[in-house]
């Protein structure tokens, strides 16, 4: 039996269509309170304690999001660390007037607004008209609420001449000031993200050392604080250069499968677990066809062709075939190697 396992089910899916977004893109809607309950109950059995959520890309989206809180919370085992995390919906901030205080009711102190520039910008990497209006209502309903929004932005060669729109949002609607006000501190950050999902269509793009003298002042200054780091380089990670000359003498490989899982459930019942962007690759298995036990299986004995590449193919060899040994793109280590893998996936399906 495992010590937990979180479940995580798509019921709504998600309004936007974000250029970056590591999940990708699915069809939204399929699944019922029933499939949800169903579910849980089916796994259930093989874990000391379950925590269930009714979402893993737009929390809220669903119309009766109370009600699925209320049911989510009655599924899970007490004392499980269910929590509902500094993520909300936007799209439903800037169309549900009572929506901020429910969030505050459930102790939300800080949510996470993603930007990619000005309106523009946002709107494009978003993948929806009107998104930059929403995220400006977003705060407003937020702040009303003594919620602080926190900036995250996302940033590659595409946008990074467009970050002072930020730096002046944030000055207009006196986001660091207002945020003191109610008590809460102000955040903002930039990075690159993983080269995962979507957001690995940006390779090509991706920033390089030099690139970061372009990061707008107070952003850059955001981040340091929110990473806890003494340079940008230190946020940005290494040039792929740098990781290839060391990964090309790592002959080590690296399982995946951990006593406390975290399963993503999409609409047709595949299961995939959170570690890269769901895709075949990754694939458990059905729930429906397959049950929870057989699911179950397949993470813990590595049976994914993604987990199976990772516990045999050692990182060295992914180097060799994958790597840009020239390239000054800049990368985390843990990240690099997902992207190496996924590389290696794609030639393998």
């Amino acid at each position: 039996m495992l010590k937990k396992i979180t479940l995580a089910l798509d019921l709504a899916g998600c309004p936007n269509r974000c250029r970056h977004c590591w999940l990708g893109w699915g069809p939204n809607g399929g699944l019922s309170r029933e499939d949800l309950a169903w579910a849980a109950e089916a796994f259930r059995p093989f874990a000391q304690e379950l925590a269930v959520y009714d979402w893993y890309r737009e929390p809220d989206y669903s119309e009766d999001y109370r009600e699925l809180w209320e049911l989510c919370e009655s599924l899970s085992t007490p004392g499980s660390g269910r929590e509902h995390f500094e993520l909300a919906s936007l799209w439903r901030l800037a169309r549900d007037e009572s929506y901020a205080a429910w969030l505050k009711g459930l102790g939300v102190n800080a949510v996470q607004v993603t930007l990619f520039g000005g309106e523009e910008a946002t709107g494009w990497f978003t993948g929806r008209r009107g998104a930059y209006e929403d995220i400006l209502k977003a705060m407003e309903a937020l702040l009303a609420q003594g919620i602080a929004p926190r900036i995250q932005v996302f940033v590659n060669k595409r946008n990074l001449d467009g970050l002072g729109a930020v730096e002046a949002l944030m000055e207009e609607l006196r986001l660091e000031e207002r945020c003191r006000e109610a008590g809460r501190e102000f955040s903002c950050f930039v990075h690159q993200g993983s080269c995962d999902g979507k957001n690995a269509d940006f390779y090509s793009e991706w920033v390089t050392p030099g690139d970061l003298e372009k990061i707008p002042p107070r952003l850059a200054a955001g981040t340091l604080r929110h990473f806890g780091a003494k340079s940008l380089r230190e946020v940005f990670g290494r040039t792929e250069a740098e990781l290839v000359r060391e990964l090309r003498e790592d002959r080590s490989t690296r399982r995946l499968s951990q006593r406390e899982p975290v399963l993503f459930v999409d609409p047709n019942w595949d299961v995939y677990p959170n570690f890269t962007t769901p895709g075949p690759a990754w694939r458990l298995g059905n729930l429906k066809r397959d049950g929870a036990a057989r699911v179950l299986e397949a993470y813990q004995k590595d049976e994914s062709p993604g987990q199976r590449a990772r516990k045999a193919v050692p990182v060295c060899q992914l180097a060799q075939a994958y790597a840009d040994p020239e390239s000054q793109r800049l990368f985390g280590k843990d990240d690099y190697i997902i992207y190496l893998l996924n590389r290696y996936l794609e030639g393998e399906t």
